[in-house]
């Protein structure tokens, strides 16, 4: 396994959690100035630390999914006000530079669910094809 595709490390993760829930919190007590933002409603699923924990990568989606982007755009401008409040908030040594990306876990899973419950799947899980024999 390459260095760049390593699992993180329990120390990572703790952290990435301890970012999650605390940006969380700030989200849902500060009023956020930016226009994109009024009456927005954040889900931060995962927070990934790096090594060093200097820097976390935010995987955030609106509420009900739209305007994606724009929201995302969003978020990242208010992203130096957001770590402000995170550095108070967290007993950390170093306060973690964020960046914001939209999580596409939640299409995906859609996706794979749709197909999943589509009639020609259905029918090959049920063995529809029983008449074929090849080999």
């Amino acid at each position: 396994m390459s260095k760049k595709h390593k699992a993180p490390s329990q120390r990572q993760l703790r952290a990435g959690e301890l970012v999650r829930h605390a940006l969380a919190d700030i989200l849902a007590r500060e009023n956020l100035r930016d226009t994109d933002l009024d009456g927005v409603s954040l889900t931060i699923s995962e927070v990934r630390a790096s090594p060093d924990l200097r820097h976390a990568r935010v995987y955030c989606v609106p509420l009900g999914g739209k305007d994606t982007p724009t929201v995302i755009a969003a978020i990242n401008r208010c992203a130096a006000f957001l770590r402000g409040r995170l550095g108070r908030e967290i007993d950390m040594k170093f306060t973690p530079r964020l960046v914001f990306e939209a999580d596409t876990s939640f299409d995906q899973a859609s996706h794979v669910n749709a197909l999943l419950h589509s009639p020609d799947v259905a029918r090959d899980l049920s063995g529809g094809d029983e008449g074929n024999d090849e080999g």
